[in-house]
Protein backbone atom coordinates (compact mmCIF):
# COMPACT_ATOMS: atom_id res chain seq x y z
CA UNK A 1 0.00 0.00 0.00
CA UNK A 2 1.35 3.40 -1.24
CA UNK A 3 2.46 5.87 2.08
CA UNK A 4 -0.19 8.35 0.14
CA UNK A 5 -2.95 5.17 0.38
CA UNK A 6 -2.29 4.67 4.31
CA UNK A 7 -2.90 8.19 5.14
CA UNK A 8 -5.62 8.98 3.75
CA UNK A 9 -6.84 5.34 4.78
CA UNK A 10 -6.45 6.31 8.22
CA UNK A 11 -7.94 9.73 8.19
CA UNK A 12 -11.01 8.36 6.30
CA UNK A 13 -11.49 5.83 9.36
CA UNK A 14 -11.69 8.24 12.05
CA UNK A 15 -13.69 10.66 9.78
CA UNK A 16 -16.28 7.81 9.30
CA UNK A 17 -16.82 6.86 12.99
CA UNK A 18 -17.28 10.09 13.97
CA UNK A 19 -19.10 12.18 11.03
CA UNK A 20 -16.13 14.06 9.79
CA UNK A 21 -16.44 13.79 6.16
CA UNK A 22 -16.53 16.07 3.36
CA UNK A 23 -19.43 14.85 1.52
CA UNK A 24 -21.65 18.41 1.16
CA UNK A 25 -22.64 20.50 -1.35
CA UNK A 26 -20.57 23.24 -3.44
CA UNK A 27 -22.46 25.41 -1.25
CA UNK A 28 -21.54 23.98 2.09
CA UNK A 29 -17.87 24.30 0.98
CA UNK A 30 -17.08 26.35 3.84
CA UNK A 31 -13.67 25.20 5.66
CA UNK A 32 -13.85 25.78 9.20
CA UNK A 33 -11.17 26.94 11.49
CA UNK A 34 -11.94 25.21 14.24
CA UNK A 35 -13.05 21.93 14.41
CA UNK A 36 -11.78 18.72 16.69
CA UNK A 37 -12.34 14.82 16.46
CA UNK A 38 -12.91 13.47 20.10
CA UNK A 39 -9.84 12.24 21.83
CA UNK A 40 -11.31 8.56 22.04
CA UNK A 41 -11.48 8.29 18.67
CA UNK A 42 -8.22 9.56 17.92
CA UNK A 43 -6.99 7.33 20.66
CA UNK A 44 -8.11 4.00 18.83
CA UNK A 45 -5.81 5.14 16.01
CA UNK A 46 -1.96 3.68 15.31
CA UNK A 47 -1.13 7.36 14.64
CA UNK A 48 -1.58 8.18 18.39
CA UNK A 49 2.14 7.24 19.55
CA UNK A 50 3.75 8.05 16.71
CA UNK A 51 7.15 10.47 16.99
CA UNK A 52 6.64 14.12 16.82
CA UNK A 53 9.53 14.61 14.22
CA UNK A 54 8.15 11.51 12.63
CA UNK A 55 4.46 13.07 12.33
CA UNK A 56 6.28 16.82 11.45
CA UNK A 57 7.66 14.60 8.65
CA UNK A 58 4.71 12.98 7.04
CA UNK A 59 2.25 16.43 7.70
CA UNK A 60 5.03 17.81 5.63
CA UNK A 61 4.88 15.20 2.98
CA UNK A 62 1.13 15.77 3.04
CA UNK A 63 1.00 19.27 2.32
CA UNK A 64 3.46 19.01 0.04
CA UNK A 65 1.47 16.73 -2.28
CA UNK A 66 -1.84 18.12 -1.92
CA UNK A 67 -1.34 21.61 -3.31
CA UNK A 68 -4.40 22.41 -5.14
CA UNK A 69 -8.66 22.03 -4.14
CA UNK A 70 -10.40 19.83 -3.74
CA UNK A 71 -7.15 17.16 -2.60
CA UNK A 72 -5.83 20.27 -0.34
CA UNK A 73 -8.56 19.24 1.53
CA UNK A 74 -6.67 16.16 3.20
CA UNK A 75 -4.37 18.85 4.57
CA UNK A 76 -7.42 20.29 6.59
CA UNK A 77 -8.13 16.89 7.72
CA UNK A 78 -4.95 16.69 9.53
CA UNK A 79 -5.87 19.52 10.57
CA UNK A 80 -8.85 18.42 12.40
CA UNK A 81 -7.68 15.30 13.93
CA UNK A 82 -6.58 16.58 17.14
CA UNK A 83 -4.64 19.94 18.48
CA UNK A 84 -1.12 18.62 18.26
CA UNK A 85 -2.15 18.12 14.62
CA UNK A 86 -3.79 21.48 14.27
CA UNK A 87 -0.84 23.07 15.66
CA UNK A 88 1.73 21.30 13.68
CA UNK A 89 -0.26 21.55 10.27
CA UNK A 90 -0.55 25.43 11.08
CA UNK A 91 2.79 25.82 11.87
CA UNK A 92 4.02 23.77 8.21
CA UNK A 93 1.34 25.43 5.69
CA UNK A 94 2.74 28.81 4.88
CA UNK A 95 0.74 32.14 4.03
CA UNK A 96 -0.43 32.60 0.48
CA UNK A 97 2.20 35.37 0.05
CA UNK A 98 4.99 32.50 -0.01
CA UNK A 99 3.10 29.60 -1.00
CA UNK A 100 0.17 30.96 -3.25
CA UNK A 101 -1.78 28.61 -1.55
CA UNK A 102 -5.16 28.99 0.12
CA UNK A 103 -5.93 26.41 2.90
CA UNK A 104 -8.06 27.75 5.99
CA UNK A 105 -9.83 30.68 6.33
CA UNK A 106 -7.57 32.71 7.24
CA UNK A 107 -5.85 32.85 3.89
CA UNK A 108 -8.53 35.32 2.40
CA UNK A 109 -7.92 38.02 4.89
CA UNK A 110 -4.04 37.48 4.06
CA UNK A 111 -1.84 39.08 1.37
CA UNK A 112 -1.82 37.26 -2.37
CA UNK A 113 1.18 36.25 -3.58
CA UNK A 114 4.20 38.54 -4.66
CA UNK A 115 4.66 38.43 -8.81
CA UNK A 116 1.79 36.09 -9.69
CA UNK A 117 -2.01 37.44 -10.14
CA UNK A 118 -4.44 34.78 -8.15
CA UNK A 119 -7.16 34.00 -10.51
CA UNK A 120 -10.46 33.83 -9.48
CA UNK A 121 -13.64 34.65 -10.87
CA UNK A 122 -17.46 36.16 -9.43
CA UNK A 123 -20.69 34.60 -9.96
CA UNK A 124 -23.68 37.20 -10.04
CA UNK A 125 -27.13 36.08 -9.24
CA UNK A 126 -29.47 38.58 -10.62
CA UNK A 127 -32.55 37.11 -8.31
CA UNK A 128 -31.54 37.43 -4.87
CA UNK A 129 -28.52 39.98 -5.36
CA UNK A 130 -26.05 37.69 -3.97
CA UNK A 131 -22.06 37.13 -5.08
CA UNK A 132 -19.77 34.01 -4.78
CA UNK A 133 -15.90 34.41 -5.39
CA UNK A 134 -14.35 31.00 -6.59
CA UNK A 135 -10.59 29.51 -6.73
CA UNK A 136 -10.23 28.85 -10.75
CA UNK A 137 -8.60 29.61 -13.51
CA UNK A 138 -12.18 30.13 -15.61
CA UNK A 139 -15.73 29.48 -16.14
CA UNK A 140 -14.53 27.08 -19.42
CA UNK A 141 -12.53 25.00 -17.22
CA UNK A 142 -15.19 25.10 -14.39
CA UNK A 143 -17.66 23.65 -17.06
CA UNK A 144 -15.27 21.21 -18.20
CA UNK A 145 -14.40 19.67 -15.22
CA UNK A 146 -18.66 19.89 -13.63
CA UNK A 147 -17.17 21.88 -10.81
CA UNK A 148 -17.23 25.44 -9.83
CA UNK A 149 -14.04 25.54 -8.30
CA UNK A 150 -13.31 26.04 -4.77
CA UNK A 151 -15.75 28.16 -2.82
CA UNK A 152 -14.06 30.93 -0.97
CA UNK A 153 -16.54 33.84 -0.04
CA UNK A 154 -20.04 35.15 -0.80
CA UNK A 155 -21.45 38.85 -0.75
CA UNK A 156 -25.78 39.42 -0.20
CA UNK A 157 -26.44 43.02 -1.70
CA UNK A 158 -29.07 45.16 0.73
CA UNK A 159 -30.54 48.37 -0.14
CA UNK A 160 -30.84 50.91 2.33
CA UNK A 161 -32.67 54.15 2.26
CA UNK A 162 -29.33 56.23 2.32
CA UNK A 163 -26.89 53.82 1.16
CA UNK A 164 -25.96 50.60 -0.33
CA UNK A 165 -24.59 47.48 1.91
CA UNK A 166 -22.95 44.39 0.72
CA UNK A 167 -22.30 41.78 3.65
CA UNK A 168 -19.17 39.21 3.00
CA UNK A 169 -19.46 35.88 4.86
CA UNK A 170 -17.59 32.69 4.39
CA UNK A 171 -21.21 30.27 4.21
CA UNK A 172 -22.75 30.95 1.20
CA UNK A 173 -26.06 29.45 2.90
CA UNK A 174 -25.93 32.57 5.76
CA UNK A 175 -25.19 35.33 4.36
CA UNK A 176 -26.13 38.43 7.41
CA UNK A 177 -24.80 40.91 9.71
CA UNK A 178 -25.77 38.42 12.69
CA UNK A 179 -23.80 35.07 11.52
CA UNK A 180 -21.11 33.76 12.87
CA UNK A 181 -19.36 33.31 9.25
CA UNK A 182 -19.62 36.78 8.83
CA UNK A 183 -16.14 38.66 8.26
CA UNK A 184 -16.88 42.70 7.14
CA UNK A 185 -18.88 44.72 4.57
CA UNK A 186 -18.80 47.39 1.96
CA UNK A 187 -21.01 50.23 2.35
CA UNK A 188 -21.94 53.10 -0.58
CA UNK A 189 -22.90 56.49 -0.61
CA UNK A 190 -26.72 57.42 -2.06
CA UNK A 191 -24.87 58.44 -5.42
CA UNK A 192 -22.63 55.02 -5.30
CA UNK A 193 -19.67 57.06 -5.94
CA UNK A 194 -17.66 56.71 -2.43
CA UNK A 195 -17.60 53.35 -0.68
CA UNK A 196 -15.75 51.98 2.82
CA UNK A 197 -14.47 48.81 3.30
CA UNK A 198 -14.80 47.37 6.99
CA UNK A 199 -12.99 44.28 8.57
CA UNK A 200 -15.17 42.67 11.03
CA UNK A 201 -11.66 42.64 12.79
CA UNK A 202 -8.67 44.52 13.26
CA UNK A 203 -5.95 44.35 10.47
CA UNK A 204 -3.56 45.90 13.34
CA UNK A 205 -3.03 46.99 16.68
CA UNK A 206 -3.86 50.64 16.81
CA UNK A 207 -7.40 50.31 14.49
CA UNK A 208 -10.47 51.98 15.59
CA UNK A 209 -13.51 49.96 15.73
CA UNK A 210 -16.53 52.27 13.94
CA UNK A 211 -20.22 51.61 15.35
CA UNK A 212 -22.98 52.34 13.48
CA UNK A 213 -26.33 52.04 14.31
CA UNK A 214 -26.77 48.64 12.07
CA UNK A 215 -24.47 46.81 14.68
CA UNK A 216 -25.66 47.99 17.99
CA UNK A 217 -28.83 46.99 17.10
CA UNK A 218 -27.11 43.54 16.34
CA UNK A 219 -26.40 44.20 19.91
CA UNK A 220 -30.05 43.68 20.79
CA UNK A 221 -30.10 40.50 18.71
CA UNK A 222 -27.15 38.76 19.88
CA UNK A 223 -27.53 35.22 20.18
CA UNK A 224 -24.03 34.26 21.25
CA UNK A 225 -21.39 36.48 22.11
CA UNK A 226 -19.16 34.88 19.99
CA UNK A 227 -20.46 36.62 17.25
CA UNK A 228 -18.04 39.06 15.23
CA UNK A 229 -19.41 42.92 15.47
CA UNK A 230 -16.77 45.40 15.04
CA UNK A 231 -16.41 47.38 11.96
CA UNK A 232 -12.44 48.47 11.44
CA UNK A 233 -12.65 50.66 8.18
CA UNK A 234 -9.74 48.92 5.70
CA UNK A 235 -10.10 50.65 2.20
CA UNK A 236 -12.11 54.12 0.81
CA UNK A 237 -13.22 53.60 -2.61
CA UNK A 238 -14.46 56.50 -4.77
CA UNK A 239 -15.51 57.21 -8.16
CA UNK A 240 -14.66 60.41 -9.92
CA UNK A 241 -18.06 62.55 -11.14
CA UNK A 242 -19.04 62.60 -14.60
CA UNK A 243 -20.21 66.00 -14.07
CA UNK A 244 -19.82 66.41 -17.99
CA UNK A 245 -21.78 63.23 -18.95
CA UNK A 246 -18.40 62.88 -21.29
CA UNK A 247 -18.30 58.88 -22.73
CA UNK A 248 -15.05 56.60 -21.50
CA UNK A 249 -14.30 54.44 -18.73
CA UNK A 250 -14.58 54.75 -15.00
CA UNK A 251 -12.07 56.61 -12.76
CA UNK A 252 -11.58 54.97 -9.54
CA UNK A 253 -9.23 55.62 -6.67
CA UNK A 254 -8.57 52.88 -3.80
CA UNK A 255 -6.80 54.29 -0.15
CA UNK A 256 -5.65 51.10 1.63
CA UNK A 257 -6.28 52.14 4.93
CA UNK A 258 -4.28 49.49 6.72
CA UNK A 259 -1.40 49.01 3.90
CA UNK A 260 1.64 50.79 3.68
CA UNK A 261 2.36 52.35 0.59
CA UNK A 262 5.89 50.91 0.79
CA UNK A 263 4.82 47.55 0.92
CA UNK A 264 4.98 47.35 -3.23
CA UNK A 265 8.25 48.15 -3.10
CA UNK A 266 10.73 46.09 -3.13
CA UNK A 267 11.46 44.26 0.34
CA UNK A 268 8.10 46.21 1.54
CA UNK A 269 5.60 44.43 3.92
CA UNK A 270 1.56 44.38 4.36
CA UNK A 271 0.37 43.59 7.32
CA UNK A 272 -1.10 39.98 7.92
CA UNK A 273 -3.38 38.92 10.01
CA UNK A 274 -2.67 35.50 11.28
CA UNK A 275 -6.50 34.34 13.11
CA UNK A 276 -9.86 34.80 12.82
CA UNK A 277 -11.28 36.31 15.84
CA UNK A 278 -14.73 35.91 17.37
CA UNK A 279 -15.19 39.12 18.50
CA UNK A 280 -16.95 39.49 21.45
CA UNK A 281 -19.78 42.85 22.07
CA UNK A 282 -18.80 43.15 25.73
CA UNK A 283 -15.06 44.54 24.50
CA UNK A 284 -16.72 47.78 23.24
CA UNK A 285 -18.44 50.76 25.25
CA UNK A 286 -22.02 50.64 25.22
CA UNK A 287 -24.29 52.78 23.01
CA UNK A 288 -27.06 54.24 24.66
CA UNK A 289 -30.06 54.49 22.18
CA UNK A 290 -31.29 57.59 23.74
CA UNK A 291 -28.82 60.06 23.07
CA UNK A 292 -29.08 63.11 20.99
CA UNK A 293 -28.48 63.36 17.79
CA UNK A 294 -25.24 65.35 18.27
CA UNK A 295 -23.77 63.27 20.97
CA UNK A 296 -24.35 60.04 18.92
CA UNK A 297 -22.58 61.63 15.98
CA UNK A 298 -19.62 62.35 18.45
CA UNK A 299 -19.22 58.91 19.25
CA UNK A 300 -18.46 57.97 15.66
CA UNK A 301 -14.86 58.38 14.63
CA UNK A 302 -13.86 59.82 11.72
CA UNK A 303 -12.52 58.65 8.91
CA UNK A 304 -9.04 57.75 8.83
CA UNK A 305 -8.72 59.66 4.75
CA UNK A 306 -10.62 62.82 5.36
CA UNK A 307 -7.80 64.83 3.59
CA UNK A 308 -4.66 64.16 1.21
CA UNK A 309 -2.56 65.11 4.14
CA UNK A 310 -4.02 62.15 6.39
CA UNK A 311 -3.64 59.90 3.03
CA UNK A 312 0.52 60.35 3.23
CA UNK A 313 2.18 56.82 4.14
CA UNK A 314 -0.74 54.87 3.00
CA UNK A 315 -1.42 52.50 -0.36
CA UNK A 316 -3.36 54.22 -3.03
CA UNK A 317 -4.33 52.19 -5.85
CA UNK A 318 -5.74 53.98 -8.96
CA UNK A 319 -7.09 52.23 -12.20
CA UNK A 320 -4.65 52.29 -14.97
CA UNK A 321 -5.48 54.50 -17.75
CA UNK A 322 -7.35 52.37 -20.70
CA UNK A 323 -6.12 53.70 -24.44
CA UNK A 324 -8.17 54.53 -27.51
CA UNK A 325 -8.55 51.57 -30.17
CA UNK A 326 -9.08 53.48 -33.46
CA UNK A 327 -10.27 50.71 -35.27
CA UNK A 328 -12.47 48.78 -33.02
CA UNK A 329 -13.46 52.49 -31.64
CA UNK A 330 -13.49 51.65 -27.91
CA UNK A 331 -11.69 51.95 -24.93
CA UNK A 332 -8.84 48.95 -24.56
CA UNK A 333 -7.01 47.41 -21.54
CA UNK A 334 -4.13 44.47 -21.91
CA UNK A 335 -6.45 41.49 -19.72
CA UNK A 336 -4.07 39.06 -21.29
CA UNK A 337 -7.04 37.23 -22.51
CA UNK A 338 -8.78 36.83 -18.75
CA UNK A 339 -11.73 39.51 -20.05
CA UNK A 340 -13.65 39.05 -23.11
CA UNK A 341 -16.70 41.04 -22.96
CA UNK A 342 -16.92 44.75 -22.74
CA UNK A 343 -17.88 46.44 -20.07
CA UNK A 344 -17.91 49.57 -18.00
CA UNK A 345 -17.61 47.68 -14.93
CA UNK A 346 -14.18 46.46 -16.39
CA UNK A 347 -10.95 47.74 -14.79
CA UNK A 348 -7.27 47.16 -13.96
CA UNK A 349 -5.57 48.64 -10.88
CA UNK A 350 -2.27 49.65 -9.60
CA UNK A 351 -0.56 51.46 -6.86
CA UNK A 352 -0.05 55.27 -7.57
CA UNK A 353 3.34 57.06 -6.54
CA UNK A 354 3.47 58.66 -3.67
CA UNK A 355 6.05 61.17 -4.20
CA UNK A 356 7.79 62.01 -7.68
CA UNK A 357 7.90 59.96 -10.95
CA UNK A 358 6.14 56.54 -10.63
CA UNK A 359 9.01 53.41 -11.09
CA UNK A 360 8.69 49.47 -12.72
CA UNK A 361 6.94 48.91 -8.96
CA UNK A 362 3.89 51.05 -10.00
CA UNK A 363 3.13 49.42 -12.96
CA UNK A 364 2.34 45.95 -11.99
CA UNK A 365 -1.68 45.20 -12.32
CA UNK A 366 -2.38 44.57 -8.19
CA UNK A 367 -5.90 44.02 -9.11
CA UNK A 368 -7.90 43.42 -12.18
CA UNK A 369 -11.67 42.81 -12.75
CA UNK A 370 -13.14 41.69 -16.32
CA UNK A 371 -16.62 40.46 -17.45
CA UNK A 372 -16.77 37.05 -19.34
CA UNK A 373 -20.16 36.49 -19.46
CA UNK A 374 -23.67 37.34 -18.52
CA UNK A 375 -22.89 37.47 -14.60
CA UNK A 376 -19.48 35.29 -14.47
CA UNK A 377 -16.55 38.07 -13.96
CA UNK A 378 -13.09 36.74 -13.42
CA UNK A 379 -10.44 38.72 -10.61
CA UNK A 380 -7.45 38.50 -10.63
CA UNK A 381 -5.20 39.97 -7.70
CA UNK A 382 -1.85 39.81 -5.80
CA UNK A 383 0.35 41.09 -3.09
CA UNK A 384 -0.17 43.44 -1.06
CA UNK A 385 -3.72 42.97 -1.20
CA UNK A 386 -6.28 39.89 -0.03
CA UNK A 387 -8.56 38.04 -1.32
CA UNK A 388 -11.34 39.74 0.89
CA UNK A 389 -10.03 43.02 0.17
CA UNK A 390 -10.00 42.45 -3.83
CA UNK A 391 -13.43 40.83 -2.99
CA UNK A 392 -14.70 44.43 -1.64
CA UNK A 393 -13.39 46.21 -4.65
CA UNK A 394 -15.03 44.35 -7.42
CA UNK A 395 -18.34 44.25 -5.60
CA UNK A 396 -17.81 48.45 -5.78
CA UNK A 397 -18.21 47.74 -9.22
CA UNK A 398 -21.44 45.96 -9.47
CA UNK A 399 -23.18 48.99 -7.48
CA UNK A 400 -25.35 51.83 -9.97
CA UNK A 401 -23.21 54.85 -10.07
CA UNK A 402 -25.79 57.53 -11.26
CA UNK A 403 -23.33 60.30 -11.17
CA UNK A 404 -20.21 58.54 -13.32
CA UNK A 405 -21.89 57.50 -16.02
Amino acid sequence: MSFKSLIRGEIGSISRRKGFGFGRSRSQRVVQDSFLVPVDAFKQSCWATMPPELLRDVLIRIEASEDTWPSRKNVVSCAGVCRNWRDLVKEIVQVPQLSSKFTFPISLKQPGPRGSLVQCYIIRNRTNQTYHLYLGLNQAAAAASNDDGKFLLAAKRFRRPTCTDYIISLNSDDVSRGSTSYIGKLRSNFLGTKFTVYDAQPTNPGAQVTRTRSSRLLSLKQVTPRVPSGNYPVAHISYELNVLGSRGPRRMQCVMDAIPASAVEPGGTAPTQTELLHTNLDMFPSFSFFRSKSVRSESLPTSSTSGPAQKEGLLVLKNKAPRWHEQLQCWCLNFNGRVTVASVKNFQLVAAPENGPAGPEHENVILQFGKVGKDVFTMDFQYPISAFQAFTICLSSFDTKIACE
